[in-house]
């Protein structure tokens, strides 16, 4: 674990604590299913279904957990966020629940389940191109221009904090879990979850995973500094979830005080573990919900010495044609 870092920016055991009661209601404790590994393998798994919140995503934690803190000047102004679809969802539904708008930047190459979805909770979608730079430099701008109040898709510490509700939940539901894996994209996912789990169980071990297409996260983990790949590299990956082209600054942060190791995984191996979890467990995952199990299958020399092994499946919001493209392949 890295501990090059101040500690003054780092979230407080006692703001995850908080988020937690904060959505209790909203988003739901999400359970965990038992997931075999092949080959006799010594490592006890589980999956976090994480696509049984409401929005089939882990997102709806963060964005109400932002949204939830806002006053009723900043609601009566609306929100505005850029994401590809999963975080798109959660800032809309929650927006939703107290009575905001929301509008959303989304690339063009979002996946079209996600584009319908977030129409569905009530947003206003504004379209740019594909690349993470695109959504967040005309998000700046509209909030600029309407005074609409930014929901940040991971860079912030309400965000972080709502995410690592997910570790709290992992930690009451399996006391002595000794690794969890959790997809990393912008990063607000691994590094609430991360930092949640080393403030009560600093010896449990937690990786990021990431495709091997989208590998910014590792590069800036195994450099100690952060990098950005172009966006023409990280959309070549399946899993539309994770293109992100950079860990978020305070992200980062969280990553290198609290993150074991980055690992990550092929597109093959994203299109079994899909397969596998689809066939053995009553789990649709979306692509960047099935990288954890991909490295449960097919990286466990990188796990050991674990025992027991929770992977996030972060959610399940994958389009027909992509997944009957991944089946029948």
């Amino acid at each position: 674990m890295a501990s090059a870092t101040s500690t003054t920016s780092l979230v407080t055991l006692d703001t995850f604590r908080a988020a937690q009661e904060r959505i209790r209601g909203v988003a739901v404790h999400t359970p965990l299913i038992p997931f075999s590994l092949p080959g006799g393998s010594s490592i006890s798994a589980w999956l976090k279904d994480e696509s049984k919140q409401p929005i089939k995503s882990f997102k709806l934690r963060g964005a109400y957990n932002k949204i939830a803190q806002l006053s009723d000047e900043e609601r009566r102004r609306g929100v505005i966020t850029y994401s590809s679809g999963n975080h798109a969802q959660g800032v809309a539904y929650a927006a939703r629940a107290v009575g905001a708008k929301a509008v959303i930047v989304m690339p063009s190459n979002a996946p079209e389940i996600k584009k319908q979805a977030t129409l569905a909770l009530g947003a206003e979608i504004v379209t740019v191109g594909p690349s993470s730079s695109d959504r967040k430099i005309k998000a700046e701008e509209l909030e600029r221009e309407h005074g609409y109040v930014m929901i940040p898709p991971y860079d912030h510490p309400a965000i972080i904090a709502g995410q690592g509700t997910v570790g709290l939940e992992i930690l009451a539901d399996i006391p002595d879990v000794d690794l969890v894996l959790a997809p990393v994209s912008g990063g607000g996912l691994l590094s609430g979850t991360a930092a949640a789990i080393k403030h009560l169980r600093p010896e449990v071990r937690v990786l990021g995973i990431e495709p091997a297409l989208a590998a910014d996260a590792e590069e800036s983990f195994r450099g100690g500094s952060l990098v950005s790949w172009p966006a023409e590299m990280t959309t070549r990956t399946i899993a539309d979830g994770l293109r992100t082209q950079s860990l978020g600054d305070l992200n980062f942060l969280h990553v290198r005080a609290f993150v074991d190791d980055i690992v990550t995984v092929t597109e093959d191996e994203i299109r079994e573990a899909m397969r596998t979890i689809v066939r053995s467990t009553p789990i649709v995952p979306e692509p960047s919900g099935a990288v954890t199990a991909a490295a449960l299958l097919f990286h466990q020399d990188k796990l050991l010495p674990a025992v027991k092994a929770v992977a996030v499946m972060s959610g399940g919001n994958v389009e027909p044609e992509i997944l009957k493209q991944v089946m029948e392949s």
